[in-house]
């Protein structure tokens, strides 16, 4: 990918997963990528419109996946799509936990894993360096 098309999806991110909310600076030695949000091997290309910036988390739990089972009714729904959908919308966080607001929502929390142990160690450190002493 060209480092210009990489440095404009991570601008407009503001350098922050754009599906678990992180910050790249939370894990500064593991860079994040861009990820193609329909998968090329289900026709997505790489147009602007295509690619969100993804903590490598995210992006490894999500693979080629464009839908999931939402946990609490079991249907299978349409993963969270960045360009299209809106965060808030899906998601809140409580404390260091995102909650899903939506099928869409519970689906991707589920499948990308927002709030395995790792994720709420690192959003707890991040609370606790924005908070004044």
């Amino acid at each position: 990918m060209e480092p210009a098309l990489r440095n404009l999806v991570s601008q407009r991110a503001d350098d922050r997963c754009e599906y678990c909310g992180l910050p790249q600076g939370a894990a500064p030695f593991v860079p994040f990528h861009v990820e193609h949000i329909i998968a090329q091997q289900h026709g997505g290309g790489d147009e602007l419109d295509n690619l969100a910036w993804s903590c490598h988390r995210c992006n490894a739990y999500k693979g080629p996946n464009l839908a999931s089972l939402d946990p609490q009714t079991g249907a299978l729904v349409r993963l969270f799509h960045p360009r299209r959908d809106r965060w808030l919308e899906h998601f809140r966080i409580e404390g260091t936990t995102i909650i899903g607001l939506t099928p869409s929502g519970r689906a991707t929390i589920r499948l990308l894993r927002f709030n395995d142990t790792h994720r709420l160690e690192l959003r707890e450190r991040l609370l606790r360096e924005q908070r004044p002493d």
